[in-house]
């Protein structure tokens, strides 16, 4: 620890604006150096993912000087690079979480203090409405003050450019290499009143929910009944008007969980894909005797499923079974040999076996929905109509170019209408695809690493690839090096995969067969790592 970083944080203590985060930074001073340096020794840093990280005080958290820094790098980026971004401004959008809304505000004080116009949403509202809504209004860019389904002690700061897509590289690159040229604590801020921040009302969310029910394919089948919760973030009022204008009427609510609340009270972790957060959801439709269980995580951008069994009880539907419900009906119910569907490389390899059959375009790219949208973007040619992942982020319209949990909630609660008016279930649906297709049985596991040791486990993986998993022989192993991805092939065509998470201390690892259990060996390749 230096004196340096020591007369850092007290800048930081004398330029931070709220008294909850002086307060913390006024103990952290008050201890010992090595404390004090864990949170001044580096800073976050803004990648394709933006900025995320717990609230709290120092270039290492969340708080509103790390906000405004980024805030201006992006500004700059923008003046630099974007013919017309001062006019065109950037559209702000937050959720509930802590601080979000003066994230917000002070994103576009700093916008129209560097001379760009802002436009702020009005109040906390899902990711999908934010990102269509960029080009609704024609923005250079939108930034989206949101944590997603991270704990509760977390926000971020997430950006996309005029497409309504998230950044990529190298425009992450080019943003940060601004940022790191910001002071913090010496962030230039407009007056909240100047004619440049201008403060919309209900138009862009009124016009997102009438686009929401164009999504549907069959509007005149008969709606079934299906029960929602937003999982205390902010998709419950947009996903109800929703299913109202697209004809599915009200869904059945969880409402101990309806209302925005950013301590998440009933969920330990507010993310569909956790064991335990659907509960409340799948006991609502069970005792109401709902035919599909519905969540959104905070933001709203993702969507969980659960369904009845033949057997009795419910079963949570793996985010690739959604994706192979969804797929099956767009691809049934639209034509074209000029269709595109896209998704990534860990995804399931079912829905390139679809595409294959309905004779359609398929595209496998990188792990994370910016890159399902750069394909979109890349093939003009050709008609998108579906692309997913399978951590629960589907897109079924061309607009925005970002997983919209809305959006996919409406098409999948068609699914189900579809589906019983032919007298059948959901569980029977995916029955069918797999004696079409075989049944790709998937599975995860993921290793806590801190970001460098993950990568250091990758990599020596990468350098001396095993010759059998389990006691299974390899066949081959494919190394996509953009994303960072190992993808092994088992004999028998077992499918494993392992890469570091983008966002996460953590080493995530993917299994996939047709027909077998990816299990043994998915676990035999954690034990190696």
């Amino acid at each position: 620890m230096t004196e340096t970083a020591r007369v850092v944080a007290q800048r930081w203590l004398a330029a931070e604006p709220d008294e909850d985060i002086r307060d913390e930074l006024s103990e952290l001073l008050a201890g010992d150096d090595a404390t004090l340096d864990a949170r001044f020794g580096d800073r976050l840093m803004f990648g394709t993912a933006g900025l995320r990280a717990a609230i709290g005080a120092g270039p290492l958290r969340m708080n509103r000087l790390v906000v405004r820094q980024a805030a201006a790098g992006l500004a700059r980026y923008l003046l630099d690079t974007v013919p017309g971004a001062a006019e065109r401004g950037v559209l702000i959008g937050f959720d509930a979480r802590r601080k979000s809304d003066v994230f917000a505000l002070d994103t576009a004080r700093v916008m129209a203090a560097a001379g760009l116009r802002s436009f702020l949403l009005p109040r906390p509202l899902p990711t999908p409405v934010l990102a269509w809504g960029i080009t609704e209004v024609g923005a250079a860019a939108g930034v989206m003050v949101t944590a997603s389904h991270n704990p509760p002690s977390d926000n971020g700061y997430k950006v996309y450019l005029g497409t309504g897509a998230q950044i990529v590289a190298p425009v992450d690159v080019e943003i940060a290499d601004r940022i790191a040229h910001v002071d913090a604590c010496d962030v230039a801020l407009a007056d909240p009143d100047v004619p440049e921040i201008v403060r919309f009302g209900d138009e862009v969310i009124e016009a997102y929910l009438d686009r929401v029910r164009t999504v549907r394919l069959h509007p005149d089948v008969r709606p079934v009944s299906v029960a929602y919760t937003p999982m205390h973030g902010v998709g419950g009022a947009v996903l109800v008007e929703a299913f109202e204008r697209a004809g599915l009427g009200a869904p059945l609510l969880v409402d101990a969980q309806f209302e925005p609340d950013p301590t998440f009270p009933s969920v330990s972790f507010p993310n569909p894909e956790e064991p335990g957060a659907m509960d409340l959801v799948v006991d609502l439709a069970e005792r109401s005797g709902a035919q599909l269980a519905l969540a959104n995580d905070p933001d709203a951008d993702r969507l969980g499923a659960a369904i009845p069994l033949a057997s009795g009880g419910w079963r949570l539907l793996r985010g690739d079974e959604i994706g192979a419900l969804l797929a099956d009906h767009i691809l049934d119910a639209t034509d074209g040999d000029d269709r595109l569907v896209v998704t990534t490389l860990v995804s399931s390899s079912l829905l390139a076996k679809m595409a294959a059959a309905a004779g359609v375009h398929h595209v496998e790219t990188f792990t994370g929905f910016k890159w399902i949208a750069r394909e979109v973007l890349g093939r003009p040619e050709q008609r998108f109509v579906f692309g997913y992942e399978q951590a629960l982020g589907y897109l079924v319209t061309t607009q925005p170019l970002d997983k919209d949990g809305i959006t996919a909630a409406v098409l999948m609660a068609e699914v189900a209408a579809v589906t019983a008016a032919e007298g059948l279930t959901l569980e029977d649906r995916l029955d069918q695809i797999a004696v079409r297709f075989g049944r790709h049985v998937t599975a995860e596991r993921s290793i806590a690493m801190q970001p460098a040791d993950a990568a250091r486990a990758v990599q020596a993986l990468r350098e001396r690839p095993p010759s059998d998993l389990g006691g299974v022989a390899v066949d081959s192993v494919m190394d996509f090096a953009e994303a960072n991805l190992l993808r092994i092939t088992l004999a028998g065509g077992i499918r494993v995969q392992v890469r570091p998470s983008g966002t996460e201390p953590k080493v995530k690892l993917y299994g996939e067969a047709v027909d077998a259990d990816p299990t043994p060996s998915l676990n035999a390749l954690a034990d190696l790592l």
